[in-house]
């Protein structure tokens, strides 16, 4: 049989049973995931008073985040070629719980910075995982709605958490928000061990993509995988920005109280979980009636970063903090749709055996923009005449980079055609899978 060839030819693949309790549980460990995340930023303002940080600490708190997080994601990504990703997605979420708990007394900065720079390095594996996981037990076309779902857990993560967390911030202490997050993080460790499974289609996806591995280099240099990483970079840069920088701006440049920016900092995710879900929707159905990956998930995707870049460039020329938290919110929000589509366009030429490592790869790659967007905006803050116009200088730097990767998006995102090039096939060969299975 050739890379090309498909068993059964003309015949659907079944979705099987368990994949949407397997999805749910995942959503879950997302959720988990962004709230660990949102929590120094939504506890920002009490954080800086009572360590009497300055604001380019404060971003260097926000970067810590990120440090080795990339180097985690890629080590990882490698591992679970070869492990179950039932029992790494265990482990990386014991690392989230534990890490939380140093902070439920008194701490300093150093310790604070220790335990997220650790944070980081659990959670930086944890969307490429569950992505590789999930696409154990769905078939290449009816991979973009579970992946909107999984990635919504990012945003339910927040909508939940902030309130609740946010509550736990006024009434009581910040310190307590982290213990009450390392608690709901050992709950799902349980219910994991309990629910847990690994997906049954790895090997029936390995020959619907290829029966060869395809040389890593080569995957690397796509331009679909270059495509993603740059896109990706740009949305992760304002994603980044709002897991630190929000509730501050929303308090400090704003005006507003701790216990109304904890509500109003639920307003992008909102936003944003809606243009994931309605992505992952619209792109499942265009390729149901026949378009092709380059527009039902390239296009689909970039389009929207472009627009939320504008929209996001509009900020500093309005009056009015109504007004600028919409365009904030539009904006931002807009930038959901790539991660819908971008994890399924490179699983569609990469074999399923390097799955794990080429996703790792691509998030290690993006979330760079994690360790520089958060110190990007607090030395701006820190040197501009005044904190508002330092707020809105970074935004604007945001809404530039949005625009740019929104562009190198439209231009490099060809996955039809690269899985043809990859495996020596022609552009005909290369529609989504059709010669194996048939929309529903």
């Amino acid at each position: 049989m050739s890379a090309q060839e498909t068993p059964n030819p003309g015949k659907t693949i079944e979705t099987p049973k368990g994949a949407w309790t397997i999805t749910f549980l995942l959503f879950l460990f997302m959720l988990v995931n962004f709230a660990d995340k949102i929590v120094v930023g939504l506890a920002g303002v009490p954080i800086m008073t009572e360590l009497k940080l300055t604001p380019e600490q404060f971003g260097l708190l926000g970067s810590s985040f990120f440090f080795l997080f990339s180097i985690s994601a890629i080590v990882v990504g490698f591992i679970v070629n070869k492990v179950p990703t039932r029992w790494v997605l265990l482990a990386l979420a014991v690392v989230w719980a534990v890490t939380q708990f140093p902070m439920v007394g008194t701490v300093s900065f150093t310790t604070l910075l220790i335990c997220r720079i650790v944070l980081g390095a659990g959670e930086g594996p944890a969307f490429s995982v569950a992505a590789h996981a999930i696409y154990k037990w769905f078939p290449d076309e009816k991979r973009t709605l579970p992946t909107a779902i999984l990635s919504q857990g990012s945003a339910f993560g927040v909508i939940i958490a902030v309130p609740a967390l946010n509550w736990i911030i006024v009434n009581h202490s910040w310190h307590y928000a982290f213990g009450a997050l390392g608690i709901v993080g050992l709950i799902w460790v349980c219910v994991w061990l309990a629910l847990g499974k690994e997906g049954p289609l790895e090997d029936t996806q390995a020959l619907a993509v290829s029966e060869t591995k395809i040389p890593y280099v080569q995957l690397l240099t796509s331009r679909t995988f270059l495509g993603c990483v740059a896109a990706t970079f740009g949305a992760y840069w304002a994603l980044s920005l709002g897991l630190t920088w929000f509730t501050p701006f929303i308090i400090k440049g704003l005006g507003f109280s701790q216990s109304q920016a904890g509500w109003i900092s639920v307003l992008p995710w909102v936003f944003g979980a809606t243009i994931v879900l309605l992505t992952g929707w619209i792109s499942q159905l265009m390729m149901a009636r026949g378009s092709t990956t380059r527009v039902a998930r390239g296009v689909l995707g970039s389009v929207p970063l472009v627009i939320g870049g504008l929209i996001l460039a509009a900020m500093p020329h309005v009056q009015g903090a109504g007004l600028q938290l919409a365009l904030l919110v539009v904006g931002t929000g807009l930038c959901g749709a790539i991660y819908v589509v971008c994890p399924p366009m490179l699983g569609e030429f990469t074999p399923a055996s390097q799955r794990g490592a080429i996703l790792a790869i691509y998030g290690a790659l993006y979330t760079l923009s994690g360790i520089i967007a958060p110190t990007v905006m607090g030395t701006v803050i820190q040197h501009a005449s005044s904190t508002l116009e330092g707020y809105m200088t970074g935004f604007t730097i945001n809404a530039a980079i949005m625009v740019g990767s929104g562009l190198l998006g439209l231009l490099l995102l060809w996955p039809n055609t690269e899985r043809a090039r990859l495996t020596g096939g022609t552009a005909a060969q290369s529609a989504p899978l059709k010669s194996a299975v048939s929309p529903t």
